[in-house]
């Protein structure tokens, strides 16, 4: 009786040990996907802090064309605020992919506003254009690796959920699939 007892005790202790390993882990990648997410969210900090220049000096040029820079504004607005809701809770699948489409209107717009740029060579020139799309191309460099870092993180965190036998722990502790970016 005393060592099926020791045996059934082993197992326990196994289980438990396991349990919190797996539980450790799991948490270990979500903060990870934290950290991947605060990279995207300094690079989209510094494309912001080159958009209001770029966006000034436009203003007076562009006066005929000032739709596209409010759609831009506008886009980049509703941007902030899903970054601001990601924020919080970064792996949240929901909030990952409003962020993504907010994302892909602020370059559908923004492409819109650097072709009118283009098509003007006196504006290309300009010192505030100048520097605002250089902001705007290097923000977008450190964005595109940063959001790869997150993806990449999210990826192996989905990866950790769905293996067994750690799958058994994802719904008794509210361990949900990561949002891409």
């Amino acid at each position: 009786m005393t060592t099926g007892w020791l045996a059934l005790g082993i197992v326990g202790a196994v289980l438990v040990f396991w349990m919190l390993g797996a539980y450790n882990r799991l948490v270990a990648m979500r903060n990870q996907i934290g950290a991947a997410w605060a990279k995207v969210d300094e690079a989209r900090q510094q494309r912001a802090a080159g958009l209001t220049p770029l966006l000034q000096a436009l203003d007076e040029p562009l006066t005929a064309r000032h739709s596209a820079l409010d759609e831009m504004a506008a886009a980049h607005a509703a941007t902030e605020a899903a970054a601001a809701a990601m924020g919080p809770r970064p792996v949240s699948m929901v909030h990952a992919l409003a962020w993504t489409r907010a994302e892909s209107t602020l370059a559908a717009a923004a492409s819109r506003v650097f072709a009118l740029v283009e098509v003007d060579p006196m504006l290309q020139q300009s010192p505030g254009v100048l520097q605002g799309s250089a902001v705007w191309n290097e923000a977008g460099t450190r964005l595109a690796f940063a959001r790869q870092l997150y993806n990449d993180a999210a990826d192996g965190y989905d990866e950790a959920i769905a293996a067994w036998p750690t799958r058994l722990l994802v719904r008794r502790f509210s361990f949900a699939p990561a949002g891409r970016l």
